[in-house]
């Protein structure tokens, strides 16, 4: 059921890599004379699915994209927006909260229901990859991983699955690895919304990769769903930035 389906996209980062004098989430891309941020083509991808309620998780600071979204009437959907706070980690590790903190944030939201999860800074085809994800599962199944080959593995979550799509193991940015595909995309069921927020609530946990291979320890099923031919895109990195560049400009 539809209603029990809600996206969630991280979007609290301080893009300091790029230093853009505005959120990256909305990095132009310029096609057919038309300006679309980096982040609308995922809220795209979680309409074209049928998912009419889209979470963005923000920092205090991400006014612009608040301004630019709004209330998500023009794209389709409705929005809601979570401020995910700095941890006071009196521990003396990293006050960065972290991708899995940040999941974490919309609990109250997302709890009880089917999420839909993507990353702001990326394209990924096709289009309807949400759709085509959920599809493939069954009715078992606890989290749904969407695939793409990469040959840059050290920047990614490579996943190790079965011939049967059962999935067995997730490297977090391996160094060296045989493993070719990568998660890019993800859905996921009550379950282990309830796992993550045990894991970042009550253990303070926020490694994603270490929370996702202890859910599958714990009994939890993964299903790697491989997009061959399709498209991902991360522009985290202005390297990443011009390889974009340079592919609309072959296509065009």
């Amino acid at each position: 059921m539809r209603e029990n389906f809600i996206g969630l996209i991280p979007a609290a980062g301080r893009g300091v890599r790029l230093g853009l004098p505005y959120p990256k989430e909305l990095y132009p891309i310029i096609r057919d004379n038309h300006y679309k941020p980096i982040s609308q083509f995922v809220v795209e991808n979680l309409t074209e699915a049928g998912i009419s309620h889209v979470v963005f998780v923000v920092n205090e600071t991400k006014h612009q994209l608040v301004g630019y979204f709004g209330d998500g009437h023009r794209f389709g959907c409705n929005i809601s927006y979570v401020v995910q706070e700095v941890r006071d980690d009196s521990k003396g590790g990293s006050t960065s909260p972290g991708l899995a903190n940040a999941l974490d944030a919309a609990y109250h939201l997302t709890r009880g229901k089917t999420v839909f999860f993507g990353m702001a800074d990326t394209i990924m085809q096709p289009k309807n990859l949400f759709a085509c994800a959920l599809d493939a599962a069954e009715v078992e199944d606890d989290v749904i991983l969407a695939l793409w080959e990469t040959e840059r593995p050290e920047k990614f979550g490579m996943v190790d699955y079965e011939s049967d799509g059962r999935v067995i193991k997730i490297i977090d940015k391996p160094k060296e690895t045989g493993l070719t595909e990568m998660w890019g995309g993800i859905v996921w069921r009550a379950r282990f919304t309830e796992h993550l927020h045990q894991c970042v609530y009550e253990k303070g946990i926020m490694d994603f990769a270490y929370i996702m291979n202890t859910a599958i320890a714990d009994g939890m099923r993964f299903r790697a769903v491989p997009f061959q031919g399709g498209t991902y895109i991360d522009l985290g990195t202005y390297e990443e930035i011009m390889e974009l560049d340079r592919k609309y400009r072959e296509e065009a």
